[in-house]
């Protein structure tokens, strides 16, 4: 997804937690799990990270601590002066179990197709990755146990993927003319 795109998507959605919940997904590469388990006391304003795991890790998905960017943190700081309950995402004061009929009407207002909740954690890290950001740190961010799943998934991404391979098989050396 493009960043208008993104914007498009939270800027759609109908219901505050809805808005926050996308947005928390788009800066923390997380997977949906790990955003709606998120309680007040892991998001530390003042070292500016946020910690998506579970102390009683319940799942076999990686989940990693994260930095904020400024508009998450803004957006949490709004969310956190409102809070009625320790989760991130809640309504009416409770947790929030499942965002979907939410997810998918703000992609119809945002005329997205094809555009699921693993889509936003993709986009992610395609975005870290074509903008240079070094593999182990992208797999760091997505909370993989094993560089080699974010190699195969996401190198192709990379702006100098296979470059250096490339220029080896320059045989014939023909150059534009500056």
């Amino acid at each position: 997804m493009e960043k208008e795109e993104i914007a498009a998507l939270i800027d759609a959605a109908a219901s505050p937690h809805i808005a926050l919940a996308i947005h928390l997904l788009f800066a923390t590469a997380g997977r949906i799990g790990a955003v709606l388990d998120l309680t007040w006391d892991r998001v530390e304003f003042q070292r500016g990270i946020i910690n998506l795991r579970l102390d009683n890790a319940k799942t076999r998905k990686g989940r990693a601590i994260v930095p904020m960017n400024a508009g998450i943190r803004a957006a949490l700081k709004t969310a956190h002066d409102a809070a009625l309950s320790d989760y991130v995402i809640e309504y009416a004061g409770g947790k929030v179990k499942n965002i979907r009929k939410g997810f998918e009407a703000a992609c119809r207002r945002a005329k997205l197709d094809n555009v699921t909740l693993h889509t936003i954690r993709h986009s992610s890290a395609v975005a870290m990755v074509s903008n240079g950001v070094p593999l182990e740190k992208v797999a760091q961010y997505l909370g993989h146990s094993n560089v080699a799943i974010t190699y195969q998934t996401y190198a192709r991404f990379a702006p100098d993927h296979l470059q250096d391979a490339a220029e080896i098989l320059d045989f014939v050396r023909i150059r534009e003319a500056r």
